[in-house]
């Protein structure tokens, strides 16, 4: 190509659009600029005499090398399509930079030529793709593939350093009747809102990502302490179950929520996204609106599940189910006026099964109606035997309700055991108004003319509205025993809210029932207020069938009611092994019961008040405590630190101490089952264990141990 031909040929480019010559000396300086860049460039004339790096910024090296700008420059090498910008901000646009030095050899070296384009389009293209590849397109937050990444990033880094890293999955209740009565638009603009609130909570402690369809997940760097996270997670609760506005209507949701914590619930992703599902299937499992912690237990328990599902289809059929009655009982009187019916699973392996095991398995399938069928039947046949007026009340799934030949159930079991339809009560929670309103109320219209009695269950448990007062012909209203277990506490509004639901009820022509009284001073203040019915432990603990027909032959059957003068701390009643360390040595203990601020233990002799005893309760938790009453062989204890809710109903330590430091302490691997298997170096039922004083025992003992370390 001639010289002419060569300039003919870059003024023909120059014009492309968007393409470019520039120069620089020496030195970098530019010395020209031609074409669109001098168009497109702010103060392009003024930017000739000025060194090529301030003006570009940037070192993207798209050819590979992974080179800056300015190191490429220095060392004269051949710049390959360089992505530099210019600007901040809105201003930003971006360049490709591509050249070559000129003269390198000897000291001839005139500088740099070569070509510039703008792919500012292109660019932010891209940066919006691979933002919509990381985020959700519903909410802005991350989504489940970048979350994962992130993840697995952050556990490969703290990993080395034992750093803890807690997630939390979250699942909204009752969102699909969100979606079913006011349609997917509706239930789209409701995550939106339930993604802000979670924001705000959040913050910049973790990261929150949208898993998809209902379901969130939380990552919390260097977060371990389970009393702050269960904190935390009772705020998110709280606040997602706060009702919203959507397409004008009023909608109220919950949210329940699993929590595990690396390294002690999984030391990698996939071990800990399974650990944190299990948690948040047995927080949805426990009643929904509630949050669990992950425990070697739900691995245990995943299985049983699988077993009692399989177990529970013949159950029926072969007559392992049987119903209890806990008496309901006249307040001012103490005199028996009914029972509730409470099913029981006498499995033939197993014995007794727990409603709060086998009920939420049959709940997710067909099952729960072919159950609540017999529980009707056999109730309203065993309560017919009963003399007098006494009626029974029959605890109704909302799946079972909402099945239309519900009201047929109703009226054939009436009938098949003559029981008068009076004394037949159904107890229903305030989850069956989520479905189909006309059909709720046609349901609600057939129980009535059938004579039966209605009652509103766990009145009070956050998602109460008067409304379902004034829409449905409820003959009674069940308070919800958590307002009871509170109501002596210093300060409690609780007994104000009981007052004020007792008032309303007798406004309205209702009964009251109120459930779980355990304590004298319960009792009395619940008479005190005009609560009419009392059913709980104090009058008496369900009975089964023979037991509470035989009682119910006498004459005006009265219940005296035996039980603790006052509500104390909660104390968790239980008889298992833990381990009670002191200076090098471990003991075997059992643990008889369990407060949030101290245990009693049994098994030690001569043991002084004072004496202080690093508590070992199994998975890594550790606790100091402080013997303060000594009553032969059983001793009470004080904890240094008060124990946590664990979302289930128990107590856990706020901080664990991993496995792998445990056993590097001289724990031996067997010390989980509280057992001493291979008593080498023990004496006299105890093991010796110097490596642990002097790691993790001493720390604890003196309160330093920092949380989840052992050195």
């Amino acid at each position: 190509m001639t010289p002419g031909q060569a300039m003919e040929f870059c003024q023909a480019v120059s014009h492309l659009d968007a393409i470019g010559f520039w120069t620089s000396d020496a030195e970098g300086r530019i010395t020209h600029l031609s074409g669109k860049a001098l168009d497109r460039l702010p103060g392009a004339v003024s930017l000739v005499g000025q060194p090529l790096t301030d003006v570009f910024r940037g070192h993207e090296d798209l050819g590979g090398s992974g080179r800056s700008l300015r190191f490429m420059l220095s060392r004269r090498s051949r710049l390959e399509r360089m992505a530099v910008h210019t600007g901040e901000g809105e201003d930003r646009r971006w360049w490709l930079l591509s050249g070559e030095a000129r003269g390198v050899s000897g000291d001839s070296f005139g500088g740099f030529a070569g070509v510039i384009s703008e792919i500012t389009d292109e660019r932010r293209i891209a940066e919006e793709n691979a933002d919509a590849a990381m985020h959700d397109p519903l909410t802005g937050l991350l989504n489940r593939r970048q979350m994962s990444q992130t993840i697995q990033r952050t556990l490969a880094a703290y990993g080395p350093g034992k750093r803890p890293c807690a997630t939390m999955l979250i699942d909204l209740d009752r969102f699909k009747q969100v979606n079913d009565t006011l349609g997917h638009s509706a239930g789209d603009a409701l995550l939106k809102q339930v993604a802000e609130r979670l924001q705000t909570i959040i913050g910049d402690t973790g990261t929150l990502c949208r898993l998809g369809g209902d379901e969130f997940q939380v990552l919390l760097p260097d977060m371990e302490d389970r009393g702050d996270l269960g904190q935390l997670a009772e705020r998110v609760i709280a606040m997602v179950s706060q009702p919203y506005s959507v397409a004008g209507s009023r909608c109220t949701i919950g949210a329940s929520v699993g929590i595990a914590v690396s390294p002690f619930d999984g030391a990698d992703a996939d071990e800990l996204a399974r650990n944190v599902d299990l948690a948040l299937y047995a927080a949805k499992h426990k009643g929904r609106g509630s949050f669990r912690f992950f425990t070697g237990e739900l691995l245990t328990a995943a299985e049983d599940r699988r077993q009692l599902e399989e177990a529970l289809h013949d159950a029926v059929t072969r007559g392992e189910f049987e119903l209890h009655y806990q008496p309901l009982v006249g307040a001012q009187s103490d005199t028996v006026i009914g029972a509730e019916a409470l099913i029981r699973w006498n499995h033939p392996e197993k014995g007794m099964i727990s409603p709060a095991q086998f009920i939420p398995i049959a709940e997710e399938s067909a099952l729960i109606r072919h159950i609540g069928d017999w529980v009707l039947r056999t109730a309203c046949h065993e309560a017919a035997r009963w003399p007098g007026n006494l009626k029974v009340a029959v605890n109704i799934s909302p799946t079972h309700f909402c099945d239309a030949a519900f009201p047929a159930t109703v009226a054939n079991a009436l009938a098949s055991s003559g029981l008068a339809p009076e004394r037949l009560e159904l107890e229903i929670t305030e989850s069956v108004f989520l479905a189909d309103g006309s059909d709720t109320a046609s349901r609600f219209r057939a129980l009535k003319t059938l004579g039966v009695r209605l009652a509103l269950d766990d009145f009070g448990t956050g998602y109460s509205s008067l409304a379902y007062l004034r829409t449905a012909p409820f003959d009674k209203i069940k308070i919800d025993q958590s307002f009871v277990r509170g109501v002596s506490d210093p300060g409690s509004r609780n007994g104000a809210i009981i007052a004020a639901i007792v008032g309303l009820a007798a406004a309205l022509g209702m009964d009251t029932t109120a459930e779980g009284i355990e304590t004298h001073d319960q009792l009395e203040l619940m008479r005190a207020i005009g609560v009419g019915q009392i059913q709980g432990y104090i009058y008496s603990r369900p009975m089964n069938a023979a037991a509470f027909l035989e009682g119910a032959g006498h004459s005006e059957w009265g219940i005296t009611p035996e039980g603790p003068a006052r509500q104390r701390n909660e104390r968790i009643s239980m008889f298992r092994w833990i381990g009670a360390i002191h200076e090098d040595h471990y003991y075997p203990v059992v643990l008889r019961n369990l407060s949030a601020t101290g245990a009693l233990i049994e098994g030690l002799e001569d043991v002084p008040a004072g004496t202080r005893f690093v508590l070992y309760f199994g998975e890594g938790q550790l606790e100091t405590a402080t013997v303060r009453r000594v009553l032969h062989e059983q001793l009470g204890l004080e904890f240094d630190r008060s124990l946590v809710n664990d979302g289930n109903g128990g107590l856990c330590t706020r901080s664990r101490v991993s496995t792998y430091d445990l056993v590097s302490a001289g724990l031996p691997t067997d010390i989980e089952n509280h057992k001493i298997r291979t008593p080498i170096g023990s004496r006299d039922g105890k093991l010796t264990i110097p490596a642990f004083t002097s790691t993790i025992g001493r720390k604890a003992i003196n309160g330093t141990m920092a949380s989840g370390q052992a050195a």
